[in-house]
C-alpha cells in the first residue's frame, strides 16, 4: 500500500465523524478518553466506516493533547490515550485501509488564548506519540488560524517523511479567518510540504464546493474535503444534523469535478454518508483539469431622502395590504449596494425594511447603523431585529435605550441562531433571556420601567414583532408558542420562509383565530444550488421535489434560474394574497431586484383587486 501513489490514480474515501457517532449513542464527554474506558465503542465506529467504504480512518485523537485534555483533568493520560487510539484503529483497519494519526487545531478566533510557543509544545508532544506508534500518515484538521497551521505543519514536515494531510476550516466560503484567500492559503500549505491540502468542518457540501470553485488543482499536492453533514439544529438540548445520503452522493460527484481526490466527512456525517459518497465515485478517475471561477464585485452611488412618520405596522397590516422586506446588512465594510437596495425597495412602496441581527450567527455591519443610514439616506422605515444571543441583559437594555433615543420604534425580538453554526463557532452565545423574556422586557420599557424595576425617565413606544417558524412537524405546537408570545406582549408575527402553497393554507387554518396578525415569509430561490442548500442544509426547511426539479431544469442559466425562482415565489404570493394581509419578502444575497419585482407584483395584484371591486359596484 502506498497512500500517495494511490491518490495519483484514484479518488480515496476517508471516514466520517467519530464524535457524532459516539454522541448519537448518548456519550457526551471527552471522546478521546473513551479509547481507555470504552475501546470497543471506538472500535465499532472505525469498523462501521470501513464497512461503508472508507479507505482511510483517523485515530480518535483529535483533542488528545495537553491543552484540550486538561479541561477534563486528563492531561496526565495523554500517552495512554494516544497509544490506545492507534492500537484500536489498527485493529479495525483491513489491508487496504490506511490509519492516519489525527491532531486537531487549538485556536479559534481568540489568538491571545494560546501563544505560538504554547501551541508548539502542545503539538510536539502529541506528534511524537503518534509517530512512535508508526501511523501511515498525519491528519491535521480543523485549523481556523493559518499561523497555527503553518507552525505545526512546518514542525511535522521536519520530523517525518510520512504523508501529511492539512485541512483548514473556514468561517466563510473561500476565505480563511485572517482574510487570506483559500487559494493563497492552500499555496502556502503546499510549499510547506503538505501532501494533501483541504477543508474540513464548519461548512457543509454547498459552501465547500463553492469555495473550491475558486481554487486551482495543486501542482505538488492533492485536494481533500471533509464537509459537515449540514448546519446543526438544536432539538431538546442536543445538536442534530439533518442532511441525507442522497445529497452527499450528489455532492461527492461535484467534489470530484473540483479536483478533490480524498473525500471524507466531519460533524454530523455517519457511515451512511460515507457509503453514499464511496458509491458515487467508485471506479471514477480523478479530474486532472478544471475551470477556476473568478468573483466580481460592483460599485454603486447613493442619494438622500426623508422618512415619513407612519402608524405601527400591526395597525397597518390589520387595515390593508402590507409588504415588508428583509435586506441584510453587508458582511464587509461598504454600504453602497445595501443603500442602493434600500432606496429601490422604498421607491417600490414597501412599508418597512427589516434588518437582521447577524443572521446565522455571522457578523455583519451593525443593523442599528444600517438602519440609521437607510432611514437618513433613503427615507425607508426600518425594523430592527434584536437577538438574545449577542448581548447580555445589560447590553440589551442599553441597546433598547439607544434605539428609542434614535427614534427607531419597530423591532423584532428573536432568540438568535446559536453561535456554533456561524462564522465564529467558539464565540459565546449569551442567552441571558429568552425571546419571550425579551418581548416582555421591551413592553416593560413601554411602561417606562427597566428590567430591574428602575424608572427609565421616559416611556418607549416600541412595536414588537415576534418570530414564527411554521417549518415544523407539529404546527399546532408552533401556534401554542405564538399564543405564549402574544401573552408576553407580541404585537404581530413575521414567519420564516415557506415554499409550499399547501403549507401556507395550513398556517392560515391554524392561525386564523390568533389575536395578532402575521406577515408570511417568502424568499425567492436564485439557483438550483441555492435550492439544494436550503433543502439539505438549513434546519427545518424542505422543498418539494417539483420545486427542486424546476430549479434544476434551469441548469447554469442564471436568467432562467432567476425567472423560475420568481415564478415560484409569485405562485406562493398568489396563495398567501387572499389569506394574509402581510407579506414578508426576504432578499437573497442582496439581490434586491428580486424583491423589488415581487413587491411590484403584489402592488399590481392589489390594484387589480381594487379595480374589480369598483367595477363590481
Amino acid at each position: 500500500m502506498n497512500f500517495l501513489e494511490d491518490l495519483k490514480s484514484k479518488i480515496l474515501i476517508a471516514d466520517g465523524a467519530m464524535g457524532t457517532m459516539l454522541y448519537s449513542h448518548g456519550v457526551d464527554r471527552c471522546f478521546e478518553e473513551l479509547n481507555l474506558s470504552k475501546p470497543d465503542d471506538v472500535l465499532a465506529v472505525h469498523q462501521a466506516y470501513i464497512e461503508a467504504g472508507a479507505n482511510l480512518i483517523q485515530t480518535n485523537t483529535y483533542g488528545a493533547n495537553d491543552i484540550k485534555l486538561s479541561r477534563y483533568g486528563l492531561e496526565d493520560d495523554i500517552r495512554q490515550i494516544n497509544k490506545k487510539a492507534i492500537e484500536i484503529a489498527k485493529k479495525a483497519a483491513k489491508e487496504s485501509t490506511y490509519v492516519f494519526g489525527t491532531i486537531g487545531g487549538i485556536r479559534t478566533f481568540k489568538k491571545s488564548a494560546h501563544s505560538i510557543e504554547e501551541i508548539k509544545r502542545n503539538f510536539r508532544e502529541q506528534l511524537y506519540l503518534l509517530l512512535n506508534e508508526n501511523v501511515d500518515g498525519l491528519l491535521l484538521e480543523t485549523f481556523y488560524d493559518l499561523e497555527e497551521m503553518k507552525t505545526v505543519l512546518s514542525i511535522a514536515r521536519k520530523e517525518t517523511n510520512k504523508p501529511i494531510i492539512a485541512n483548514v476550516s473556514l468561517h466563510e466560503a473561500g476565505v480563511l479567518q485572517d482574510g487570506t484567500s483559500l487559494t493563497d492559503g492552500f499555496s502556502i500549505l503546499e510549499e510547506l510540504g503538505a501532501n494533501v491540502i483541504g477543508l474540513n468542518c464548519r461548512l457543509g457540501p454547498h459552501h465547500m464546493i463553492q469555495s473550491l470553485e475558486e481554487v486551482p488543482i495543486p501542482e505538488k499536492a492533492f485536494l481533500s474535503v471533509f464537509p459537515n453533514s449540514s448546519l446543526p439544529a438544536l432539538n431538546e438540548g442536543r445538536l442534530v444534523y439533518e442532511s441525507d445520503e442522497t445529497y452527499f452522493k450528489e455532492s461527492a460527484l461535484k467534489f470530484r469535478e473540483q479536483g478533490v481526490r480524498l473525500i471524507g466527512g466531519c460533524c454530523g456525517t455517519t457511515p451512511n454518508h460515507i457509503k453514499a459518497m464511496a458509491g458515487a465515485v467508485a471506479n471514477l478517475a480523478p479530474v486532472e483539469t478544471k475551470q477556476v471561477k473568478v468573483a466580481k464585485k460592483p460599485t454603486i452611488d447613493i442619494q438622500d431622502q426623508q422618512v415619513n412618520s407612519l402608524p405601527p405596522l400591526e395597525e397597518i397590516v390589520r387595515e390593508k395590504r402590507s409588504v415588508i422586506v428583509e435586506l441584510d446588512p453587508p458582511k464587509k465594510l461598504g454600504m453602497e449596494k445595501f443603500l442602493e437596495g434600500a432606496q429601490a425597495l422604498h421607491d417600490a412602496g414597501i412599508d418597512a425594511l427589516t434588518l437582521a441581527d447577524n443572521s446565522l450567527a455571522s457578523p455583519r455591519v451593525s443593523n442599528l447603523a444600517a438602519g440609521i443610514l437607510a432611514k437618513e439616506k433613503t427615507g425607508a422605515r426600518t425594523l430592527i431585529h434584536i437577538t438574545c444571543r449577542d448581548r447580555n441583559l445589560i447590553g440589551l437594555q442599553s441597546h433598547l435605550m439607544g434605539l428609542h433615543s434614535l427614534g427607531m420604534s419597530d423591532v423584532l425580538a428573536i432568540t438568535g441562531d446559536p453561535s456554533k453554526i456561524g462564522d465564529f463557532p467558539g464565540a459565546t452565545s449569551v442567552y441571558d433571556v429568552s425571546s419571550f423574556d425579551l418581548i416582555s422586557l421591551i413592553k416593560q420599557f413601554n411602561e417606562g420601567v427597566s428590567y430591574s424595576g428602575k424608572p427609565l425617565g421616559q416611556k418607549t413606544n416600541f412595536s414588537v414583532a415576534a418570530a414564527f417558524n411554521p417549518n415544523v412537524r407539529h404546527l399546532d405546537k408552533a401556534v401554542l408558542r405564538l399564543e405564549k408570545k402574544i401573552a408576553h406582549g407580541a404585537d404581530y408575527f413575521i414567519s420564516q420562509p415557506l415554499y409550499s402553497s399547501q403549507q401556507i393554507i395550513d398556517v392560515y387554518n391554524e392561525t386564523r383565530n390568533l389575536q395578532a396578525p402575521i406577515y408570511i415569509g417568502i424568499m425567492p430561490l436564485t439557483s438550483s444550488r441555492n435550492a439544494e442548500f436550503i433543502h439539505n442544509e438549513i434546519p427545518g426547511i424542505k422543498l418539494s421535489d417539483s420545486i427542486r426539479e424546476k430549479m434544476a431544469a434551469a441548469g447554469n442559466d442564471k436568467e432562467k434560474a432567476r425567472q423560475e425562482g420568481l415564478a415560484i415565489a409569485k405562485d406562493l404570493i398568489d396563495t398567501a394574497f387572499d389569506l394574509f394581509n402581510g407579506i414578508y419578502l426576504i432578499t437573497p444575497f442582496l439581490q434586491y431586484d428580486l424583491t423589488v419585482e415581487l413587491t411590484n407584483y403584489i402592488h399590481e395584484k392589489e390594484k387589480q383587486r381594487a379595480e374589480r371591486k369598483i367595477t363590481h359596484v
